[in-house]
Order: structure tokens, then sequence, then C-alpha cells
């Protein structure tokens, strides 16, 4: 009787460690905080978080994991929002974004890139006129940039499914096989072999719409492209609970997507798992704060997700970070 309650209770504990060590989700205490924003991007170099862009002109903001601290660089050239940042040789490469005010935001003209050592910004190559949109996914693989979907028109029309790869070190670009399903307010994430597209919608107004109405064509199927093959294909899982404006990243051949925006109020919360081998979705503990318009990133087997908005639409700002533990 007795060695049976042990073992009991040994496979109990081990049973609810391991469900912990899947909910170690929360908003983390810092010393201070960054500038309100949404609209906005994150991503990780050098063991750090950069926060950047957003609605209006913001600073470049680095959060350190370890002081918990926040500082403050100089501010971007211009208003620049709706991208996925992407580090390549040190440095940070904004491409796919959008300037301007609601709903008819202008995509850049050229690619734009940051330094963080010498915090300063430089003007890139020029995108071909015909591929430039915002809201797309971007992804660094190797000695290139892919880019997938967007829209060209802000908020008003022209989502596509545009691939392209750009060569940092040439300027050159080159079109690819477009991707299955046309998205806006995508991400992307992969790795040598892979590239995948999470979430996003189809942004498309339509007269006898009201302009909200986008809110809700959202994209719950997953476009994967294969490099080595040059080809696109649509996995068979779908995204459990399909937002646009979500954050995602891979580790350990799972994709974790969260956050991200629909029509109700609140933003939404759900951290979806994507486990490539078995090829499913599981849903883990939510965020803590809801939100959208931010990316994620990862440093130190911990995902941290910063700042966007609290609310479907442009607010309320937040401030705050949040850590996923994934060890």
């Amino acid at each position: 009787m007795y060695k049976f309650n042990f073992l009991l209770l040994l496979t109990l504990l081990l049973s609810i460690n391991t469900s912990c060590a899947q909910q170690v989700v929360g908003i983390i205490e810092t010393i201070n905080l960054p500038t309100a924003r949404h609209e906005c991007a994150t991503v990780a170099l050098g063991g750090q978080l950069y926060l950047i862009g957003g609605r209006g002109i913001k600073p470049v903001e680095v959060f350190n994991p370890t002081t918990k601290t926040w500082k403050k660089a100089g501010p971007t050239p211009f208003e620049v929002h709706h991208f996925q940042p992407v580090v390549f040789e040190d440095e940070i490469y904004v491409l796919s974004a959008f300037t301007g005010g609601y709903p008819r935001e202008t995509p850049l003209e050229n690619v734009w890139i940051y330094n963080p050592k010498e915090d300063l910004w430089r003007e890139g190559p020029e995108i071909p006129e015909n591929r430039r949109r915002g809201a797309g996914g971007v992804l660094t693989v190797g000695s290139k940039i892919y880019v997938a979907g967007g829209i060209l028109d802000g908020h008003n029309s022209g989502t596509v499914s545009y691939t392209d790869v750009f060569d940092p070190k040439t300027g050159a670009w080159k079109e690819l096989p477009d991707m299955p399903n046309r998205r806006d307010h995508t991400v992307a994430v992969g790795d040598s072999q892979n590239m995948y597209l999470i979430g996003g919608r189809t942004t498309d107004y339509h007269e006898e719409d009201s302009y909200n109405a986008f809110l809700d064509k959202t994209v719950s199927k997953m476009d994967r492209f294969n490099f080595s093959e040059n080809k696109w294909e649509t996995v068979s899982a779908e995204l459990p609970v399909a937002t646009a404006g979500g954050g995602a990243v891979l580790f350990n051949k799972k994709i974790y997507y969260m956050g991200g925006e629909t029509s109700q109020v609140p933003a939404h919360n759900e951290i979806q798992v994507y486990d490539i081998a078995s090829n499913s979705w599981t849903l883990i503990s939510p965020l803590e704060q809801g939100r959208h318009g931010t990316h994620a990133a990862i440093i130190d087997k911990s995902i941290l997700i910063a700042s966007g908005s609290g609310n479907s639409g442009g607010g309320p700002e937040l401030q705050s970070v949040e850590v996923i533990n994934l060890d």
C-alpha cells in the first residue's frame, strides 16, 4: 500500500511539472517601460530585444532580459509600421513595410537598414515598384532574405500571394512562385529547409462593407515553401484560431504562434503550437495580455513579445513585455 501511494504521488508530481513547463507565461516586471506603440515589431539580436517602429515616429528601444531594463536609442527616420524585421550580419533590415496614416498607407520604396552599434539608419536598395507592399512575412535564410504575402494599398486593397527573395549583398530581387493562399498581416518563420507563412487575412475593402469588415477575413491555412524544390504547398493542419497580426517563432521543430486580431474587442491571447513532426496544432496556456500589431522573438529558450495593441484596432497601445519560457 505504501509503495503504491508513493508511485502514485511521484507520477502526479511528474505530470504537474510537465504541465507547468508548458505554462510559464506572464508579463515581466521591468525596471522601466518603453514607448507605448502598436503596428510595431520586435527582433532579437545579441541577446537583446529590439522594439522598432509603430504608428507615428517612434524611437528604437532595446530590452535587456537579464537586467530587465529598456534603453532608448534614436528615432526611425520616418514613420514605419506593419513590418517584420530580420537580422543579417548583425544589422536589422526592414522590408515589406508601410508609412503614412490609415487606411491608405504607402509601401516603402526602399529597403532600410539599422546598425545597432552606431544607432544609425541608412537607405538600402530600391524595391521593384511592382513588388512594393507592407504587412508581409519576412525571413532571413543563409545569405538571402525572403518576403511573402502583404498588401499593396494599406488597409484598402491589393492583398497578394507574391513571394520574393532579396540578396542584401548585391541588392538584387528575384520573383519566386506565388504562395497558394494570399494574405497580409502575416508572419514568416522557418529553417534552412522550409519557410512557413502563418495567420493573416485578406484586407480588401468593398463599398458595401464597413471599413472593419476585413477583420474577420482571416486565413486559417498555413503555407510552406520548400527552398530546395522552389515550391509551395498548403499544410493540411489548419490554425485552430485564425487571427491576423500575431507573432511567431520556430523552436525545436515547433512553431509558436500567439496573439493577433479579429473583430472581437480584446486582442487574442491564444498561444497555438504546431508540431512539425506530427503535423498537428495544440493550444497551451494563453498570454496574460492579449495583443496584436507586434512580433515575437526568441532569446535563450524564451519567447518575448512586447507592446502592440490590447484591443482590436489601434488601442490601447501597450508597454508591457511578456515571456513564454520554453526550457
